[in-house]
């Protein structure tokens, strides 16, 4: 049985995935940050010693790596690289010394490296990136680190644009509108509504990791997202609709952004592409779940 080491397994993301690969028969050994759970070892990916003797530990034929300091407003700017950029390096250069013959290497980045383009409704991979934050930057300078390493080991790394689903945690936009028509709210405070993203489907995310890691791709860079927009006024309107009421919308102020970009979406042509599958769960399915879910 072919092994997985999945960093942040505890994570939103990292629950769909272990179940994704689980379910091919793989067997996933999850990197956690503290406390480990069986089948998972506990490891700082800042400490290069922690690491070597975790992949001892494991030997994986895969790695998979979510783990990530990803809150844009934390106020510890050092630790973004620290997190991102050395924690990764120090997977790629704990293998290496341990002669780790991996099969295949997927390290996620975010699509937030590509800042707010201008003029550009879709974004191809071929977009220069222009991050504007220290959690954007810190993942670039990883892709620019992990690119060293592609005569090294057959890697793929992932731009995942904006996703939810069901267990996402309610500070996030899309599970807070959810959850205020789980509660029956009258009203909603939100900043602009007159904006709209492409959201795809954690489980199609997952479902996108695995592809990859399984394909014969190797040293490319790929969006991960539905291809689609959608405006945050359709998501309130499909809302009402699964949950059989109008809700009143409050324009917050404070929660309105300077400069916001109205229309921004994903190419997914590449990832259809490498893997023969995009993203395919719509928008209306996803809220419905993400509503009827306990």
């Amino acid at each position: 049985m072919k092994q997985v080491l999945l960093t942040g397994i505890d994570g939103f993301t990292g629950k769909y995935v272990e179940s994704e690969l689980t379910s091919r028969g793989y067997s996933v050994v999850g990197l956690v940050y503290r406390e480990a759970k069986p089948g998972q070892v506990a490891c700082d990916l800042t400490d290069r010693n922690a690491v070597v003797e975790c992949l001892k530990e494991v030997k994986p034929d895969y790695i998979i790596h979510l783990a990530a300091l990803s809150f844009v407003g934390h106020t510890d700017q050092k630790a973004f690289y620290d997190v991102n950029v050395f924690g990764a390096l120090n997977l790629l250069e704990a293998a290496k010394e341990l002669e780790l013959e991996l099969k295949k290497v997927v390290f996620a980045s975010s699509a937030n490296i590509y800042g707010n383009p201008e003029n550009v409704q879709r974004i191809s991979e071929s977009v220069s990136p222009s991050p504007v934050n220290h959690y954007a930057m810190s993942k670039l300078a990883m892709e620019h680190m992990a690119k060293l390493w592609f005569s090294q080991y057959p890697m793929i790394i992932t731009r995942p644009f904006n996703y939810t689903g069901p267990g996402q945690a309610e500070h996030f936009l899309i599970p807070k509108i959810v959850s205020h028509f789980q509660k029956k709210a009258s009203e909603i405070e939100l900043g602009n509504t007159d904006v709209s993203r492409d959201f795809s489907d954690v489980r199609d995310i997952a479902l996108a990791y695995v592809n990859l890691m399984e394909s014969d791709a190797e040293s490319e860079i790929v969006n991960l997202c539905s291809g689609q927009v959608t405006s945050l006024q359709s998501i309130i309107s499909m809302m009402e609709e699964i949950a059989g009421y109008k809700i009143q919308v409050r324009v917050n102020p404070d929660f309105v952004r300077d400069n916001e970009i109205k229309v921004l979406g994903g190419d997914n042509t590449k990832l259809a592409s490498l893997t023969g599958k995009a993203p395919s769960i719509k928008i209306e399915q996803t809220l419905a779940d993400m509503y009827h879910a306990k």
